[in-house]
C-alpha cells in the first residue's frame, strides 16, 4: 500500500493536482476570510449610517472605481503583458513595473480633474451641502493613492504565484478596516467618516505590497521608453473602452444616481454590497488562473482546451450561486436590515446581473493578458446598441427593471469577450505580432 502511494505522490498528474490543491485552498481559506470580513464591515456600514448618508457612500464608492478605472486606462494590463514575458529577470521585470507606475502618475492627474467636478453635483444632486461634498471627496484621496500603485505591484508577486503574502495583506487590510469602521462609524454616522475608514488601512496595505514586490525585482529602475512605447499600445487600445467602462461598468449606479431618489440608490448600493461575495471567485481568477493563462505556450489545443474549461466551470458556478440566492433570498434580506426587507426578487436580479458582469470582466482579462484587444469602435459600438435596445424594451423606471436591464447589457458583455477570445485562439493560435 505504502508502495502505491509512493508511486501516485511521484507521478506529474498527482505534483500537479495538488499542487493546484494546495494554491486554491491557501488563495481561497484567505479570500473567503477576507470577503467575510468585508460583507461583515459592509453591512455594519449599512447599519450604522442613515439612507440619505448610506447613498451618499454609494454614490463616492462609485466614483472612486470609476476614477480608478480612468488613472489605469489599460496600463496594468500592459503590465502584465510584458511582465509574463520577462518576468524570471528581476531588471527587467523592475524596468517593466517602473515604466507603469510612472504612466499611471500621469493618468491620475486627468482622471482627478474629469471625475471630481461630476462626483461634488451628483453628492449635491442628493442633498449633500458644500461642506458634506468637500469632506467626501477628501475623503477619498488615501484610498484613491493607494489604487494609484497597488494593481500594479500585485502583478510582479502574482507572476511569481507568492501567493501567501498577498493574502495576508488583504487580510491585514480587511481587518483594519473592519476595525476602524466599526469604531468610527458608530460615533459618527457620516459617510465621508466610512469611506475614511477603509482608505486609511488601504493605504498602509500599499506599503507592504511595495515590500512584497521588491523581494522579486531590482528596485528603483528607470522608466524604460521603448517599454512605454508597447505599454501605451495596449493603453490606446483599451483606454477607449476604458472610458466607455467607467460609465457603462456601473450603468446602474449611474442611472439611479441621476434619475432616482437617496432612498432608490440605498436599495442598489445595499443589494450590491452583498453581490460583492463574489469578489473571492475574482480574486481566485486573478491570482491562480489569469496570470497562468497569460504564460500558456502558444499551442492552439492547450489555449482552446483550457479557455473552454474556465467557461465551463464559470457558468455552472454562477447558475448554482444564483439558485442558493434566490432560495434563500429572505434571509440573506434579513442581514441588511427592516429597511431593505421587500428585495427579494431584485435581489436575485441583482446576484445574475453581478455575476454575468463578473464573468464578462475574467473574460476580459483573460483575453487582454495574452495582448488580445479586441477594437474599442466594434465593443463600444455594440455595447451602446444594446444600451439603447434594452432602455426600449425594459422598464427602468423602478429597481427591478435597472436590474434587468443590468442582466441584459451584462449578457451582451459576456457574448462578445468569449466569442472574441475563441477567435483569437481558433485564427491566430494565441501568436500576436
Amino acid at each position: 500500500m505504502k508502495a502505491v502511494l509512493n508511486r501516485i505522490s511521484a507521478s506529474p498528474r498527482y505534483a500537479r493536482v495538488f499542487h493546484w490543491g494546495k494554491l486554491i485552498s491557501i488563495t481561497g481559506g484567505t479570500q473567503v476570510i477576507v470577503q467575510g470580513v468585508g460583507l461583515t464591515c459592509g453591512i455594519l456600514i449599512i447599519r450604522l449610517l442613515p439612507i440619505g448618508e448610506y447613498a451618499l457612500y454609494t454614490i463616492a464608492n462609485t466614483m472612486l472605481g470609476t476614477i480608478s478605472l480612468l488613472a489605469d486606462g489599460g496600463i496594468s494590463t500592459g503590465v502584465m503583458a510584458q511582465g509574463s514575458r520577462v518576468w524570471q529577470d528581476k531588471e527587467k521585470l523592475g524596468t517593466v513595473l517602473a515604466t507603469g507606475l510612472h504612466l499611471r502618475k500621469n493618468f491620475a492627474a486627468a482622471s482627478l480633474l474629469v471625475s471630481t467636478p461630476v462626483l461634488i453635483y451628483l453628492l449635491m444632486r442628493h442633498e449633500a451641502g458644500w461642506l458634506s461634498s468637500i469632506l467626501i471627496v477628501a475623503s477619498l484621496v488615501p484610498a484613491f493613492f493607494a489604487a494609484l500603485s497597488d494593481s500594479l505591484l500585485e502583478i510582479v508577486p502574482k507572476l511569481h504565484q507568492a501567493v501567501v503574502p498577498l493574502q495576508r495583506n488583504q487580510l491585514t487590510v480587511s481587518i483594519g478596516r473592519l476595525i476602524l469602521s466599526g469604531i468610527l462609524v458608530f460615533i459618527f454616522p457620516f459617510s465621508f467618516i466610512a469611506i475614511l475608514a477603509a482608505g486609511i488601512p488601504r493605504a498602509i496595505g500599499n506599503l507592504r505590497l511595495q515590500n512584497i514586490s521588491g523581494t522579486f525585482i531590482i528596485k528603483n529602475q528607470k522608466p524604460d521608453p521603448e517599454i512605454q512605447k508597447k505599454i501605451l499600445k495596449t493603453v490606446r487600445k483599451i483606454l477607449p473602452g476604458s472610458i466607455f467602462y467607467c460609465f457603462y461598468g456601473q450603468i446602474t449606479i449611474w442611472l439611479i444616481s441621476i434619475f432616482g431618489t437617496s432612498h432608490s440608490v440605498a436599495e442598489v448600493g445595499a443589494l450590491g454590497r452583498l453581490a460583492m461575495v463574489l469578489t473571492l471567485l475574482n480574486v481566485l481568477f486573478s491570482t491562480l488562473v489569469i496570470p497562468r493563462f497569460a504564460r500558456l505556450p502558444n499551442n492552439l489545443a492547450i489555449l482552446l482546451n483550457r479557455f473552454l474549461q474556465i467557461q465551463f466551470g464559470l457558468l455552472i458556478f454562477g447558475a448554482f450561486t444564483v439558485s442558493i440566492i434566490h432560495i434563500f433570498s429572505a434571509q440573506a434580506l434579513w442581514i441588511l436590515g427592516p429597511n431593505y426587507s421587500n428585495l427579494k426578487t431584485e435581489l436575485t436580479l441583482s446576484f445574475a446581473g453581478s455575476f454575468l458582469g463578473l464573468i464578462a470582466g475574467i473574460l476580459f482579462s483573460l483575453n487582454t493578458s495574452r495582448g488580445w484587444t479586441i477594437s474599442p469602435f466594434i465593443s463600444i459600438s455594440i455595447n451602446l446598441a444594446a444600451i439603447v435596445l434594452g432602455i426600449l424594451i425594459i422598464d427602468i423606471s423602478t429597481i427591478r427593471g435597472l436590474f434587468v436591464f443590468n442582466i441584459f447589457v451584462a449578457g451582451t458583455d459576456v457574448l462578445i469577450y468569449c466569442l472574441y477570445g475563441l477567435l483569437k485562439i481558433l485564427r491566430y493560435s494565441g501568436i500576436e505580432d
